[in-house]
């Protein structure tokens, strides 16, 4: 019996999360495929390459020895890929996942890219806060994430996106002069991003140094919700310039004059650059290309 590309890619990603079952979901397929496969390799192989017991997952010596192995094989095979300059070749599901920001600024151009260079692959996209996708990361639930810093893990993959300054904007309607202080600021509901988010703590810290101030607060986990709330008038906001740029031009929204806000979000393409397929590394700077051409 012969062995074959899916069984080797069974026995890495089964080795890297420790499961059967969580291998066969990030495969896009079901646990018996992935046993069968595995199954097959040994026998290919003529060795045990891992034990099951009460649900965990040990290689056995010999499967250490030959993972190294494996990944170089599967390795070979990208780089073959990409020496005949063949990226539609490519295919199974990349696992992306985004901060907010992302969405509504230029991910709708970054995924019709990929689609243009890589078109059998899948993207399987996640939005959620930038300490979620970190963790994900980590646990190699997704393959990619473009988040903004502080970070409290490493990542062996990481290219640097950009800046993006926020600005403190209003509703015309609410009569406001562009010219703003500290005082008339905190008189204003100011909404925010969420109460676990740097840019609300951030917030909060500014305001708090004034104690007979009482600002109003209001976080939201949607930024989009805090820009559609500010262009109603229920409030002021600091939000990312490349989110409100079209409303500033248009005129739904003013930008008010202060002389502090929260720092710039600063950007990366993060993956495992030790495990990840070529397709990650790459698609991480396509994204970089993308958000320069912004």
């Amino acid at each position: 019996m012969r062995l074959n590309l899916k069984q080797l890619e069974a026995f890495v990603w089964v080795s890297d999360l420790q499961s059967f079952r969580r291998a066969a979901e990030r495969l896009n397929t079901t646990q018996p495929n992935i046993s069968a496969r595995i199954a097959g390799l040994e026998q290919a192989l003529g060795t045990t390459l891992m034990t099951r017991d009460a649900g965990s997952v040990r290689l056995t010596g010999k499967g250490q020895e030959l993972l190294a192995h494996a990944r170089r094989v599967l390795d070979a095979t990208d780089a073959l890929i990409a020496a005949a300059d063949q990226k539609a070749l490519i295919e199974g599901t990349l696992r992306l996942g985004v901060t907010e920001m992302i969405v509504h600024t230029w991910l709708r151009a970054y995924l019709r890219r990929l689609k243009e260079i890589y078109p059998r692959l899948t993207v399987e996209l996640t939005v959620d806060f930038s300490v979620n996708l970190e963790k994900g990361l980590a646990e190699r639930t997704l393959d990619l994430v473009l988040q903004n810093e502080p970070f409290s893990r490493l990542a062996t993959g990481q290219i640097e996106i950009g800046a993006y300054g926020l600005v403190w904007v209003a509703s015309p309607d609410l009569g406001l002069p562009q010219t703003q202080t500290i005082e008339t600021l905190a008189a204003q509901p100011i909404l925010t991003h969420a109460r676990d988010t740097r840019l609300y703590e951030e917030v909060a810290a500014h305001f708090g140094t004034r104690r007979d101030l009482a600002p109003r607060l209001v976080p939201s986990t949607n930024l989009a919700a805090c820009q559609t709330m500010t262009i109603d008038g229920m409030g002021i906001a600091a939000l990312p310039f490349a989110m409100v740029e079209t409303d500033l031009t248009t005129g739904s929204l003013m930008q008010l004059h202060y002389d502090w806000a929260p720092q710039p979000l600063h950007f990366f393409a993060r993956y495992d650059a030790e495990r990840a397929p070529r397709v990650v590394a790459e698609a991480a700077g396509v994204a970089v290309q993308i958000a320069q051409d912004q």
